[in-house]
């Protein structure tokens, strides 16, 4: 199966595992519209092609995904039709990954954020550098923690902690982040993608549909979350309307900010 899609590479490694990488380098591979909605299109093609028994994403660089573009994010500010499509499609990347029937691993291969971080979390198996940064960065821009955080993080790693990262904005490690239980596995920075594909190859032995309704019966814990997440995306759209974001966002994206 034929892939185009803005911003991104496509390969297969070993047979039956299909390597996603993020492709915007020089901007830590953070998502432009383009690769939003490519990304919101992704996983249902994905669950159609009957050669890809394992998806494996990276990001090229030194970053796995640094979230939305500030550009992007500027941009859409005061248009309400586009901030309403952009929340659609992130709907659908998050529904496009726990729906789509072949395993996901994800190969954090460095600084995570937003929906970079939460396409890093809804994978199956999360492998993560143990110097990456990871941070849901909405609180600082005085967003709502739409995207991923009510959604998966209080499953991972506690509402404990999930409370504390969301309302202050902390970053964590990826030596952190195993810790508390919000990814799979922290290794060195160049032991990420070598790990990502192992774990993949062993996937792509065993049989499929008992790997697609194991997926599909754990995730009914997500599932059981999704209303918690669809309103976390309303009230972050709400926020996203502040005047105060402006200013926000400015601060943030100076070199003092």
């Amino acid at each position: 199966m034929q892939y185009d899609y803005s911003g991104m590479l496509f390969s297969e490694p070993s047979d039956g595992v299909l390597l996603v990488t993020l492709n915007r380098p020089e901007r830590y591979n953070a998502t432009d519209a383009q690769m939003h909605a490519g990304l919101a299109r992704l996983f249902a093609q994905i669950d159609r092609d009957e050669d890809a028994k394992v998806v494996v994403i990276t990001g090229n660089g030194d970053g796995f995904c640094a979230g939305g573009d500030f550009d992007m994010i500027s941009d859409d500010q005061d248009n309400h039709a586009r901030r309403v499509q952009v929340m659609r499609e992130t709907w659908e990347i998050a529904y496009g990954i726990i729906e789509c029937r072949k395993p996901i691993v994800s190969a954090i291969n460095g600084s995570a954020a937003g929906i970079g971080l939460a396409i890093g979390l809804l994978a199956d198996i999360s492998i993560v550098s143990e110097t990456a940064v990871l941070a849901d960065g909405h609180a600082p821009l005085g967003l709502v923690a739409g995207d991923h955080m009510a959604l998966i993080w209080p499953l991972l790693c506690s509402l404990a902690k999930a409370k504390l990262y969301a309302l202050t904005g902390r970053r964590l490690s990826g030596l952190e982040a195993e810790r508390i239980g919000l990814v799979s596995q922290a290794v060195p920075t160049e032991d990420v993608l070598g790990t990502a594909l192992s774990a993949a190859e062993e996937l792509a032995t065993k049989a499929p549909l008992a790997l697609e309704f194991t997926k599909r019966t754990l995730n009914h814990w997500v599932r059981a979350a999704m209303p918690t997440f669809e309103a976390s995306m309303g009230y972050e759209m709400v926020t996203s309307f502040d005047p105060d974001l402006s200013r926000r966002l400015a601060a943030v994206r100076s070199p003092r900010g």
